[in-house]
């Protein structure tokens, strides 16, 4: 017995290799700020949790729709009519055990051999992954610092073959936190009208955390002719801090919505149907807490950028959305730690940090783009200023 060859296509998530790490470290007594998971440290609103402690009590525990119940499905319908503006019906709407899981149907459903699938990087790292699994091959289109983190029109033309299945794109981004205006959305949407066969994978995971007036659009809703050909994906898991409960959904074509349900109705099956009572309540209820939390992120975002620019060594974007930070830190590469090991590549670095510091974070081969690394603020100001002191301190010991 050995495994599959769509096995041997995949890695195991780098950043779920970080916090397992971080795990071990905190449970053999070490002092280590874990910068690396992408989770709000904010709880599950309480009506969200309330929702999903009376449908145990109301005997909601058993088999669902495979994509999703009824209920859940209107509550998506509404969000998509309020939010972005866009018209889907319940024919149209996929419930997933995750974001991960709807891109992994969106694609098995999909791509097969020879198929080109367009990643622009930096890219959360299970993008490529999934595309090679399901058969495809991701084409990794570097958009640097000097872009903005993002993909221009002149970029995505030439990335382009009469192979290209999907663009995937991320507004804001993981890992990067840069997030698409509606012009450049609609930059985009004009090169894309003028290739038909492409299809728009739109990752809208971070939607509602954007600071500083950024007005969140998504390109089905700036480029209507793309509609019938985008899939606009969004999930419960980070605005509504509800990682765990794992409800991922997307809208987008009835034939794309029923393929993902059927392979989905020999994978996972539903989701959970507690976590979908619960998505259901936090869809429907009162929004008006993100805004707060939004606040929180903006004050960690604005001490982390300032600090890490502050750092000799280190230069960071200030970020649209998200909450994450993705420094560049060639300035570091060739210097010499304490203990004599030189720095060649930020996993060089971050290996460091973690190491000398106690600080892991996330290196950006990881996300395609070197080099560079990936910080995560989601957590107390005051962890952060210690986190981004250790950093300092380690940066001015190199040599």
């Amino acid at each position: 017995m050995k495994t599959s060859a769509a096995l041997d296509r995949i890695s195991p998530s780098p950043t779920l290799a970080i916090t397992t790490k971080v795990q071990e470290l905190k449970r053999a007594g070490i002092d280590v700020i874990g910068l690396g998971a992408g989770e709000p440290d904010f709880d599950t609103p309480d009506f969200v949790k309330d929702a999903a402690i009376e449908a145990i009590r109301r005997g909601q525990t058993k088999y669902t729709n495979v994509d999703g119940t009824p209920e859940l499905k209107d509550a998506i319908v509404a969000k998509f009519k309020r939010d972005n503006s866009l018209d889907y019906s319940p024919a149209q709407i996929s419930v997933n055990v995750g974001g991960k899981h709807t891109l992994f149907n969106a694609l098995v459903a999909t791509v097969e051999a020879g198929d080109e699938v367009i990643v622009p990087a930096p890219y959360w790292v299970s993008y490529p992954d999934v595309v090679q699994f399901a058969g495809g091959t991701p084409v990794v289109v570097a958009a640097g610092p000097e872009q903005g983190y993002k993909l221009t029109p002149a970029m995505l033309e030439a990335a382009i073959t009469p192979r290209t299945k999907w663009l995937i794109l991320n507004s804001p981004s993981n890992p990067t936190g840069a997030a698409y205006t509606a012009a450049e959305l609609k930059a985009l949407g004009e090169v894309l009208e003028r290739h038909p066969h492409v299809w728009i994978f739109a990752d809208d995971m971070y939607e509602h955390i954007v600071y500083d007036d950024f007005r969140f659009t998504t390109i089905a809703e700036v480029c209507p002719a793309l509609y019938e050909r985008t899939l606009t994906v969004n999930g419960c898991s980070k605005a509504y801090a509800m990682t765990g409960w794992r409800i991922g959904f997307a809208g987008g074509a009835p034939w794309l919505i029923k393929a993902m349900a059927k392979l989905q109705s020999q994978s996972t099956s539903n989701p959970c149907s507690i976590a979908q009572a619960a998505a259901t309540a936090a869809l429907n209820g009162d929004q008006s807490f993100l805004a707060e939390r939004n606040a929180a992120f903006k004050t960690r975002r604005d001490l982390v950028v300032a600090m890490l620019n502050d750092t000799p060594g280190i230069t960071c974007p200030t970020p649209e959305g998200a909450f994450y930070v993705y420094p560049e830190v060639s300035g570091l590469i060739g210097k010499t730690t304490p203990g004599g090991k030189r720095i060649d590549t930020d996993s060089d670095f971050v290996g460091y940090l973690l190491e000398d510091a106690r600080v892991a974070a996330v290196q950006g081969v990881a996300f395609g783009l070197s080099p560079a690394m990936r910080i995560s603020y989601a957590t107390s100001e005051n962890i952060l200023r210690e986190a981004c002191t250790r950093i300092q301190q380690a940066c001015a010991a190199l040599k």
